[in-house]
């Protein structure tokens, strides 16, 4: 028996589960449905999408899109300690004051979630107005910084965008480098921040390789969660609580498999209703990107990584390209004038990203390209059966909404123009599969054909529709759902700094509420 039950060990859940455990009084299960982080290639930062499709990712695809020509989009999802934080490219972006100060949620305005944000944080510039420091999540500089984004960088602003060093700090507009969640040149997730010292507690127990299929509902109050471990049945009871931070997409499902859903959706797959919720598993967000891959002669990109020379700065300083990130560097952008904030976000990496990283790169190239921060199409996510094995249906429904279209051809444009600059003259040899021409109907055409997932899944169990701003689950007593999955709008930043941030505020949430625990659970 324990007081609370997280299910789920990653960006969030790791943050959240440390947090509660820091109060010796209580009893925390931390659950994980996949295995421990030693795999060797999460720490070596400039290989992450050698992860994809493995053991340690949950491997999805979403439905077929259709107004991506009936594609079926790659995203992948952290199936392991750290979750989507042990295989991200490590971007640490908070969204924009507006998206926070638009969630219209009391307690989580921008002025709220900064001090949070500080509490986590260990950035190497040291503390600042905007920034913490002594934290146990390590924020740096990226210690490679490829020839080719440098160049990408200086077109901008030749192209009259302005210069940015931070972009978590007071504006988001203009161009530079990213900073990552790394230290010492390798990969920092919320496992090895949070997780892995707080296992030193007695009071906190963690549970891997166990995948729970549905939380058990009594009388209208969360009790515990069934699922298997390995080939065991397992059931763990909660005198307090149990919190979902299983992620985008399993958070919703979790729910939805537990009865709490569309009563229709339920009962057309032979399940009991617990509680019929027609918004859980809606409002489904993501950030799309229109890649544009520039082949070049130089020999500047992630296909030098390997080279003797590159393992042993690695091994041996943590620095060179294997500490590459991928996306860099890049810069926010506002498509039109009277924005009250950038629309598009530029990611530019050193390598030929095709197919959503899958494809191997066989060129030296720089990928760059925009990623839609606002996009109005929403999607859903639904189960295809009662069977908690079985993989959801995803669909993000890109484009759907009127106008999104239009904002990736102008992104396309603005890329473009900056690509055309003399700074980056020597890295824009050729356009793999280049438009047509530049009228509308091509770059329409070419968005619909190349657009692809930058992986930032969110909303399906948004607040105000499926939890309260506390993350209480309407109308179930004790369950909370905390990671991206809450968040009413994906925002402008990159999730995993803002699914951080959720577990601590969830954290000061649960604590604060003292809850009466219950009867022992039968």
């Amino acid at each position: 028996m324990y007081d609370y039950i997280v299910v789920g060990a990653g960006s969030a859940g790791c943050v959240l589960a440390a947090r509660l455990s820091e109060d010796p009084d209580v009893k925390v299960a931390l659950v994980e449905a996949g295995g421990n982080d030693d795999v060797e290639n999460i720490h070596i930062p400039a290989v992450f999408g050698d992860l994809f499709r493995t053991r340690v990712d949950w491997d999805y695809d979403s439905h077929e899109e259709e107004q991506l020509n009936r594609r079926r989009i790659f995203h992948p999802r952290g199936k392991v300690l750290g979750g989507t934080s042990s295989i991200n490219a490590m971007l640490y972006l908070r969204n924009n004051r507006i998206d926070y100060d638009g969630w219209n949620q009391p307690g989580w305005s921008y002025d709220d979630l900064l001090p949070l944000f500080k509490r986590s944080e260990d950035n190497e510039r040291g503390a600042s107005e905007y920034h913490g420091a002594g934290g146990p999540l390590s924020v740096s500089d990226g210690r490679s910084l490829n020839p080719a984004t440098t160049a990408l960088v200086e077109a901008a602003l030749q192209a009259g965008h302005p210069a940015n060093d931070d972009f978590n700090g007071p504006t988001q507009d203009g161009f530079g480098r990213f900073q990552v969640t790394q230290r010492d040149g390798r990969r920092w997730s919320t496992a090895q921040a949070f997780l892995h010292p707080a296992l030193e507690r007695p009071n906190l127990t963690l549970i891997k390789n166990y995948q729970v299929y549905r939380v058990l509902i009594e009388n209208g109050r969360a009790i515990g969660v069934t699922g298997r471990q390995v080939d065991d049945e397992l059931t763990l009871h909660a005198e307090r609580e149990v919190i979902l931070s299983a992620g985008a997409y399993n958070s919703p499902q979790l729910l939805l498999l537990s009865g709490i859903g569309p009563a229709d959706q339920l009962r057309g797959l032979g399940m009991e209703v617990v509680l019929d919720h027609a918004e859980v598993g809606k409002n489904l967000q993501d950030h799309p990107l229109v890649p544009l891959i520039y082949e070049h002669s130089q020999p500047n990109s992630l296909l030098s990584a390997f080279e003797p020379e590159s393992i042993r700065a690695f091994q041996e300083e943590g620095r060179g390209p294997l500490t590459s990130n991928g996306p860099e560097a890049g810069g926010y952008v506002r498509t039109q004038p009277g924005l009250p904030a950038p629309d598009v976000v530029y990611f530019a990496g050193p390598m030929e990203f095709s197919d959503s990283g899958l494809t191997v790169p066989t060129r030296h190239a720089i990928t760059f390209g925009p990623v839609l921060l606002t996009q109005r199409s929403r999607g859903q996510i639904t189960l295809v059966a009662e069977d908690p094995t079985a993989k959801p249906k995803i669909e993000h429904r890109y484009f759907t909404a009127e106008g999104d279209i239009d904002v990736a051809v102008a992104g396309v444009r603005i890329a473009m123009d900056i690509a055309s600059r003399p700074a980056f003259a020597k890295f824009n040899e050729r356009l793999l599969n280049a438009p047509a021409s530049d009228s509308d109907d091509d770059l329409r055409e070419y968005v619909r054909r190349y657009t692809n997932s930058i992986f930032h899944g969110s909303g399906a169990c948004g607040m105000g529709r499926v939890v309260d701003h506390e993350l209480k689950v309407y109308g179930v007593e004790g369950l909370r759902v905390a990671d991206v999955s809450v968040m009413p709008t994906v925002g402008r930043g990159a999730p995993n700094a803002t699914a951080i941030v959720i577990g601590e505020k969830a954290a000061d949430l649960v604590r604060g509420a003292q809850s009466t625990p219950l009867a022992k659970a039968s």
